[in-house]
């Protein structure tokens, strides 16, 4: 009883007219408007997510040439995947979102011209490619598992080699473009990315005064003198530490430690006993000034070492006071030249010395130059299974 009276007052409520039109009318109209609204939204996501909307500025002309060409756009089974169904969730929340962030694109078609010519679009190319590579990762690579699922796949009707990857890929749930960047596009120049970061820093690479320990970004000749225009005696090699024991001009008396082996020539200095991870070569009067801190042996390989001390001067550029910035310079170079073509192991997969030859081998698909591939190599066995970022002090 107390229900009906309720909604009878409720309906008499709603009938009663407000200063020109009855509340239910109005309520309708509402309902009609939003009912509009999301038929005229759910048809514009459709027109602004079509790949003829997506490529109809010129400046997606290059990458619509290049997306015709992959296997996305033309294959055996007949099945293509449109522009939207790789830049653009299919969720609502992720639609509204992606084409809020077109707005960025928008402003850099029509006010800056930012890749208004195909040579703008090449030099700019590594950081589009970067942050649509962001995204996915961000959105936790919906728009290629929307395709793609490892539960779905019969790796017994992969190629061999296929097979051999996707195994291991679908165990570790890998994301797609963990080893298929380029796939719809053409890759970048991925070198371009780590390389400024090394005109950057190099640039800043001024010893602070007053510092007490320091970093080579690369390498640097070590001299017995305070005179740069005089004969090397030894290099020391990228992301080595070393500690500032005087100053004499614009040259820098340094200490450097680090192991030697007994038995050998006692020229080639390293980070670790028993680890191939140089730090300097040492020869003439700076060899000479070496000093002996200790003496073991290699419980793994019954070998004698003798951890060293040695003083030589070092002009003052191409140092920093920290080791995080040829880290992160190293690690964007890791990133960039073995994450192109493949998912890089990271680098506690293998130990220090496993690092030589595991990058040696894949020497021929990368184009680093001598004092990179040490940087590289340097980064690596000191973040290895065996010295668990010790490298980093």
């Amino acid at each position: 009883m107390g229900v009906s009276i309720f909604m009878k007052k409720l309906l008499q409520k709603l009938m009663k007219p407000s200063a020109k039109y009855p509340i239910l009318a109005l309520v309708l109209v509402g309902a009609v408007i939003a009912v509009a609204g999301v038929i005229s939204m759910n048809k514009a996501f459709e027109v602004f997510s079509s790949t003829e909307f997506c490529t109809s500025c010129h400046t997606m002309q290059q990458n619509y040439e290049e997306y015709k060409q992959s296997i996305h756009y033309s294959n055996a089974k007949g099945i293509r995947a449109e522009c939207v169904d790789c830049h653009q969730p299919k969720d609502f929340v992720g639609k509204v979102k992606r084409k809020m962030g077109a707005v960025t694109d928008l402003y850099h078609h029509f006010i800056t011209g930012k890749i208004d010519t195909p040579e703008q679009f090449e030099e700019h190319r590594l950081e589009l490619a970067q942050k649509v590579w962001d995204r996915m990762a961000d959105e936790n690579y919906k728009t290629c598992t929307t395709c793609h699922s490892y539960d779905a796949m019969d790796h017994s009707k992969q190629s061999v080699q296929a097979m051999k990857e996707m195994i291991p890929a679908a165990k570790e749930n890998m994301a797609c473009v963990e080893c298929h960047k380029g796939i719809a596009h053409e890759l970048p120049n991925m070198a371009g990315g780590f390389r400024k970061t090394f005109e950057t820093l190099n640039a800043d690479a001024i010893a602070p005064a007053g510092a007490k320990k320091l970093y080579s970004l690369s390498e640097k000749s070590l001299f017995a003198t305070a005179d740069a225009s005089g004969k090397v005696e030894g290099q020391l090699l990228p992301a080595s530490e070393v500690d500032v024991i005087g100053e004499e001009g614009d040259m820098l008396k340094v200490r450097i430690q680090g192991w030697i082996e007994t038995n050998g020539k006692g020229r080639v200095m390293t980070e670790y006993m028993g680890k191939r991870v140089f730090k300097a070569t040492v020869r003439g009067d700076v060899k000479a000034s070496e000093t002996v801190i200790s003496e073991e042996i290699d419980p793994a390989t019954n070998m004698a070492w003798k951890q060293v001390a040695v003083e030589a001067y070092v002009t003052k550029d191409g140092m920093l006071d920290s080791i995080e910035p040829v880290w992160d310079y190293a690690s964007e170079m890791y990133a960039s030249s073995c994450n192109s073509c493949h998912a890089a192991p990271a680098p506690g997969h293998f130990t220090a010395n496993g690092w030589i030859s595991s990058l040696k081998a894949m020497s021929a698909y990368y184009r680093l130059s001598k004092t990179e591939e040490r940087t590289l190599l340097k980064y690596l066995q000191n973040h290895g299974s065996d010295t668990g970022g010790a490298g980093q002090h």
